[in-house]
């Protein structure tokens, strides 16, 4: 049966045969992502890779952010040969991985301290961030859970208290870290798909209200958080101090304007912005590019996500109810975390230590991201396997 939540019927599938094996524009918005995060990432770079004693040269970060993308991109084709139903039977034993990664985070000597978090496992060369692997095993996850338990949704005890308390499980590993902001994004994640599955919308109204409140006590319990909280109501009340980083990146829209001073010409990354080619790369991209420069990367990611959903809702239409909860799952990880990173580089948001997914720095970002892009590129494959009359 599949649920209401959806806002889909299950009709009669479109019986014209796709002109492509994967969606054009699904392809190509999610490609040009991860080659202009490449441009701007070494542009973001030049000065702080050149001008630190560890790196030396200009070029490391794109080194290293390239090496990333090949390895990502390798990945992603591997993700993509994989049927789904692979997916589905690895769920659980995956979500496992990811909480045991997670805990291995918090042992000291194994686990690498950074500005006083506790995130990467340490593996020579490389440094694995177990929580953005998590927030594509939680998709996984949540959506096989959600296919086992889609006649029992509208049962508290029998459909959502196991998935909270393995929720509880990871959002205390994650604040242990601490990484509030990849909580937030796997706490969305998980309920988002548990009521695509069809949760109640009273039932799924009184959780959010719970989630509002139980954040808004973790904000409260930690005077750093809510240090955050003040300084991004007003950042220049102590734009030295906690506001720096809000102030730095509000400087570098208003210098950008309509078309930026051009490309590999901002100021602010000269060690004026910390983490401007992680956190913080909308706001060069906005320095350099402009407003023109902002907007493509808001259309790119708009087009994405509004792509993601079609295939969606073609999966339900051919009755793909695990593919259909996967791919919305990975839309609205996509889609919350780049609302969320461009919401705090203009200041609309406090900040959260979230990057831009696709395009921003980060090894175990890029990965993940690329698998899910994959995953994505197979669900798609896969109707137009079936619309054509083959099997997915």
């Amino acid at each position: 049966m599949i649920p209401v939540s959806l806002h889909l019927a299950s009709g009669e599938v479109a019986s014209r045969r796709p002109a492509y094996e994967i969606d054009p524009a699904l392809f190509w918005s999610g490609l040009m992502l991860l080659c202009f995060g490449l441009v701007m990432v070494y542009s973001a770079s030049i000065a702080y890779a050149e001008g630190h004693r560890a790196f030396g040269y200009a070029s490391y970060f794109l080194l290293r952010h390239g090496s990333f993308l090949v390895i990502g991109l390798i990945c992603g084709a591997a993700a993509f040969l994989a049927p789904m139903k692979t997916w589905q039977k690895a769920a659980p034993w995956l979500f496992l991985l990811g909480v045991a990664l997670l805990s291995i985070v918090l042992i000291p000597g194994v686990g690498r301290e950074v500005n006083g978090a506790r995130r990467w496992i340490s593996l020579g060369m490389l440094n694995l961030q177990a929580s953005e692997l998590m927030k594509l095993f939680v998709v996984l996850y949540a959506a096989d859970y959600a296919v086992r338990k889609m006649n029992l949704m509208h049962d508290v005890k029998r459909a959502f208290l196991p998935m909270a308390s393995v929720m509880i499980l990871v959002g205390w590993l994650l604040l242990k870290e601490p990484d509030f902001g990849a909580l937030v994004i796997i706490v969305t994640i998980a309920m988002s798909v548990l009521f695509l599955a069809g949760m109640k919308m009273r039932l799924f109204a009184v959780l959010f209200v719970c989630l509002l409140v139980t954040f808004a006590v973790l904000i409260i319990i930690e005077p750093y958080r809510l240090e955050r909280m003040f300084s991004f109501f007003d950042p220049w009340r102590d734009p030295f101090g906690k506001g720096y980083q809000l102030t730095q990146s509000e400087i570098a829209f208003g210098r950008g304007e309509w078309f930026g001073v051009g490309l590999g010409a901002s100021v602010q990354k000269l060690f004026y912005l910390p983490e401007a080619h992680t956190d913080f790369l909308l706001a060069i991209i906005a320095e350099e590019l402009g407003f023109v420069g902002v907007l493509v990367v808001v259309c790119l990611f708009a087009l994405l996500v509004h792509r993601v959903f079609a295939v969606g809702r073609q999966c339900v239409q051919l009755n793909r109810i695990y593919p259909a909860l996967v791919t919305m799952g990975i839309g609205i990880w996509f889609g919350v975390q780049s609302f969320i990173n461009m919401g705090v580089n203009v200041g609309l948001l406090p900040t959260k230590g979230l990057t831009l997914p696709l395009m921003s720095f980060g090894g175990s970002g890029i990965v993940a991201n690329c698998i899910a892009f994959g995953i994505l590129l197979r669900v798609d494959w896969g109707n137009r396997q079936l619309m054509r009359g083959g099997t997915s």
